[in-house]
């Protein structure tokens, strides 16, 4: 029986570790916005003598996540681990003068989508599938109030989610990552030294690893 591992935001950071990392024992449902780097990727998966079926779509496009999921259940059935690494980083500006067109769009990326992701896929884990979500600690700080908001709120859902859950599966894990050296993170902290930022190879295999442990 071939194990799949769904991964929204698979396309580079966190969520690309996350694909290499499962690879070896899962096919890898890879879902992101950038065809070219969810095919650099497969290239890397099929390096490790994995596979992977790439999805190069948008999360929030509602119809897209219905096509996918019912995709996966026609031709596997189930999902047997689901990472959520998609999100989207408005840009920083004071809580004062954040636009309204960045607020609405970190809504619909990081909770309407989450939370349609979760009614979607849920019945694809069952009871004894898995999902991991993953906290930032930057939530409430300065000059964070689109992102952290709306990051707080994903994670609220996978909270509430996770006590639903807790006797009955899925587990629902929630991971809190080492500040990696990301796309996202350059954009918040320009000029900062990234050499000590942890290796997202590294944080991948740890978050597994306590996940698995």
């Amino acid at each position: 029986m071939t194990h799949t591992a769904l991964i929204t935001g698979a396309s580079r950071g966190l969520g690309a570790a996350m694909a290499l990392a499962l690879a070896p024992s899962h096919h890898i449902i890879a879902v992101a916005k950038t065809t070219g780097a969810l095919e650099e990727l497969d290239d890397q998966i099929k390096a490790k003598g994995g596979a992977a079926t790439l999805a190069p779509m948008d999360i929030g496009n509602d119809a897209a996540m219905q096509t996918l999921c019912r995709g996966i259940y026609d031709r596997w059935g189930r999902v047997d681990m689901w990472v959520h690494c998609a999100v989207h980083a408005a840009p920083l500006t004071p809580t004062s003068m954040i636009n309204t067109k960045d607020m609405a769009k970190s809504i619909a990326g990081n909770v309407t989508a989450t939370s349609t992701l979760i009614t979607y896929i849920a019945p694809l884990l069952g009871t004894d599938g898995r999902a991991i979500f993953f906290d930032d600690p930057v939530v409430g700080h300065a000059f964070h109030g689109a992102y952290g908001a709306t990051k707080a709120a994903q994670i609220a859902l996978a909270r509430s989610w996770q006590a639903e859950t807790s006797k009955t599966g899925p587990q629902v894990h929630i991971a809190t990552p080492a500040p990696m050296p990301t796309a996202t993170r350059a954009r918040f902290h320009p000029g900062e030294d990234r050499s000590v930022l942890a290796d997202p190879a590294a944080e991948a295999a740890r978050i597994l690893s306590e996940i698995n442990g």
